[in-house]
């Protein structure tokens, strides 16, 4: 199944929201021109409207990944470094930024400069020419100076409805070439080689949100996977040098023991993976107004995918990724 071309505001100028899954990226998350049924007031948005700006960096040594988060009223940012020959997470950091959005910059599609700036930390995630990125991260635990791209497959433009909040949408990068290295208090890692991928989150989302998610990528192959909050709208397979839409995912797993292989696949009968976590960044946080559970293991994952459900099989082999079980009160 090819998907649409993806449009270049995912509100109409009647606006009307563009729900869908497409192929390429959008210009404009502009949930302000929404009309009729699906407008929100100014203040209800400055208390729904979330976004979010992830990397992912994968080398032969290392795995990586930054993000940077504007939750409206305030914001955070975390990034972490996990050396992957002895399992070791050698750097795992969070901020909190000032109140609004005086610490924070997250861009208003996944081609603009994302940021975020305290006194100890300065990120940034900037676009380059001919598709590519630079992402840089200073912070006391630990340093990268990456670039990365052009994407070698459309990127995935996924809209629609949230429950209990108003509407969503992403961008998902497939793998793209690496370069760059990452600086620990125990090593300096180099990325040549490497493949990064992003994930480019606006939505106007629920007061409580929770989702499962995994991602994995190499130049050949990637994925997407959500249940949650979304529903089946972002699950997708790179393949091929196309984007393929995926069905609903299901996710199998020990919430009370999540360094357990899980077991993960969609019920078009494209995809059935098993996932080995080799370690995990976890944060759980209880505070007067807010709260998250959230633990992200690193691992691989091995299994098979294919483009449709009468298509031969491809094998995954160790593919490096990530899961993901998260609860939010924001």
């Amino acid at each position: 199944m090819r998907l649409p071309v993806a449009p270049e505001r995912v509100v109409s100028a009647g606006g009307q929201p563009q729900l869908g899954r497409f192929a390429g990226a959008a210009q404009a998350f502009d949930w302000h021109l929404l009309a009729g049924e699906h407008a929100r007031s100014s203040l209800w948005r400055r208390f729904h409207h979330k976004k979010w700006h992830y990397v992912s960096l994968v080398s032969e040594q290392v795995m990586a990944a930054v993000a940077i988060v504007d939750l409206g009223w305030t914001s955070t940012c975390f990034a972490y470094a996990f050396d992957r020959n002895d399992s070791d997470m050698m750097a795992n950091f969070s901020q909190d930024g000032l109140p609004g959005r005086l610490s924070v910059g997250v861009g208003d599609h996944a081609g603009a400069p994302s940021w975020f700036r305290t006194r100890s930390t300065q990120i940034s995630i900037d676009p380059l020419e001919g598709g590519r990125y630079r992402l840089t991260l200073r912070c006391p635990y630990m340093e990268i100076d990456a670039e990365f791209g052009p994407p070698i497959a459309p990127l995935l433009l996924a809209t629609g409805p949230v429950a209990g909040g108003a509407l969503h949408g992403t961008q998902k990068s497939p793998g793209m070439p690496l370069t760059g290295e990452v600086r620990t208090f125990r090593d300096e890692y180099q990325l040549a080689g490497g493949v990064a991928s992003f994930d480019y989150s606006n939505g106007l989302l629920a007061r409580e949100t929770s989702w499962r998610w995994a991602s994995a990528h190499n130049l050949e192959l990637g994925f997407n996977l959500q249940s949650g909050y979304f529903g089946a709208n972002e699950n997708a397979l790179w393949i091929d040098g196309d984007v393929v839409p995926l069905g609903p995912a299901h996710f199998i797993f020990e919430p009370g023991d999540p360094l357990q292989r899980w077991h993960i696949f969609t019920e078009d009968d494209q995809l059935e993976l098993f996932f080995t976590p080799d370690g995990a960044r976890k944060q759980d946080r209880n505070l007067l107004v807010a709260a998250s559970r959230y633990i992200q293991p690193v691992g691989h994952f091995s299994g098979w995918v294919r483009s449709g459900p009468d298509e031969p099989k491809r094998m995954v082999t160790q593919l490096a990724g990530v899961t993901e079980d998260h609860y939010s009160r924001w």
